[in-house]
């Protein structure tokens, strides 16, 4: 990368919560947030938002007319927004970008409308304008009153990680002083869920982890679904209140052979793992923070990507999807936290139930994968600040 790139600040909302000191504290445990809870009239496995944060997610509903119509997915991301900028030392007359993204957009709402549509024979006035997926950047854009550019997008599952990516060339080409770049989603809805089930992937069982991601000796499909939203402020060059810098960006997509699934050994991840890792010996990154969404493919075709990138010598490999579920669009960002957490904390965060445990190397640079149905693979670099 011609210019290095500094995360300045971070925010979260997910089943972790939405205090960074209770994220930091819910990672340090070997405990799963995945839970069952009734959606509709039928109990289902999914990483809710606990509480605390719902209760913060309708707080902001309510405080403001025009809110109320919004999908969850919109409430997160500008809840997120809000703390996020107060991290920031930006000045008035910064030009700030907004890219945030989600794979399925305001699902809650369609599925609202699309049900009020068949029982009354038409539609809201509103079920069109609150259902674009431009719906979340413009309003956090309206919310914190930013006038530059503000766009949303959707490549499902590796869509945040493609807002770092937009992030990074607008800033590297000059044509933003700083850019706020994430994702948003709230998958946990009756029809989404039947989607997965009807795909077969979903876990089955209310175990003490529902979710196998990396257990390899695994014999069946475990993903389950987790709702949550994450941003990061992306600035040129050194800063004294940058949280890590991104030091190095890969993507490459493969040639689509079926719906969902990617290659028996990830062609598309190790494409982008190579292209992130160019400027590094690969036994300079420390830990891969894997997409791993707990399916029976996906888990093993990274894992047959990362050794043939890293050969016998890999690093650590983790991921937080056992612990908060897939959350589609905003997973690649809350990997990101993850990776984040680990540098600041400098400790490695395991997977219980896989064999991940810390080498207690000094952690400095961690590689955070992300792909999306059709194998849009997206791989960042992510190093501690000196």
């Amino acid at each position: 990368m011609p210019l290095k790139i500094a995360i300045t600040a971070l925010s979260s909302i997910s089943s972790l919560g939405h205090q960074p000191q209770d994220v930091l504290t819910n990672y340090n445990t070997h405990k799963t947030h995945i839970k069952s809870q009734t959606i509709g009239n039928t109990p289902e496995l999914g990483g809710f938002l606990p509480k605390t944060a719902k209760a913060v997610v309708d707080r902001l509903k309510n405080s403001n007319e025009k809110y109320k119509n919004l999908d969850p997915s919109v409430l997160m991301a500008i809840y997120c927004g809000r703390e996020l900028i107060k991290q920031t030392q930006w000045q008035p007359n910064y030009n700030v970008g907004i890219n945030i993204g989600s794979s399925r957009g305001a699902t809650t709402l369609f599925e609202k409308y699309h049900e009020d549509f068949l029982k009354h024979k038409q539609s809201s006035t509103l079920a069109s304008p609150t259902t674009t997926l431009g719906n979340i950047s413009s309003w956090v854009a309206n919310d914190l009153q930013i006038a530059g550019p503000n766009l949303s997008h959707s490549i499902t599952c590796s869509t945040a990680l493609h807002a770092v990516l937009n992030g990074v060339a607008w800033l590297q080409a000059n044509m933003a002083d700083a850019f706020i770049v994430g994702g948003s989603e709230a998958p946990l809805t009756p029809f989404t869920i039947a989607q997965m089930k009807a795909l077969k992937i979903y876990a089955q069982h209310p175990q003490e982890y529902p979710c196998r991601a990396l257990d390899f000796n695994k014999t069946q499909n475990t993903m389950v679904i987790g709702e949550g939203a994450g941003l990061i402020a992306l600035e040129k060059g050194e800063h004294k209140n940058a949280l890590g810098y991104i030091t190095g960006i890969g993507y490459a997509t493969e040639i689509l052979e079926h719906n969902i699934s990617i290659s028996p050994n990830a062609d598309c991840f190790q494409k982008s793992m190579k292209m992130a890792i160019a400027h590094l010996n690969p036994n300079e990154i420390d830990v891969i923070v894997m997409h791993a969404p707990g399916t029976l493919k996906g888990d093993e075709a990274e894992f047959n990507a990362i050794t043939a990138v890293f050969g016998e010598e890999i690093p650590q490999i983790t991921s937080n999807k056992w612990k908060i579920g897939h959350t589609f669009g905003a997973s690649g960002i809350l990997s990101v936290e993850m990776a984040l957490t680990m540098l600041k904390t400098q400790k490695f965060i395991s997977v219980p139930f896989a064999n991940t445990k810390s080498n207690n190397k000094p952690l400095k640079n961690i590689l955070v994968n992300a792909v999306g149905f059709g194998g849009n693979a997206v791989s960042i670099v992510i190093s501690r600040k000196e």
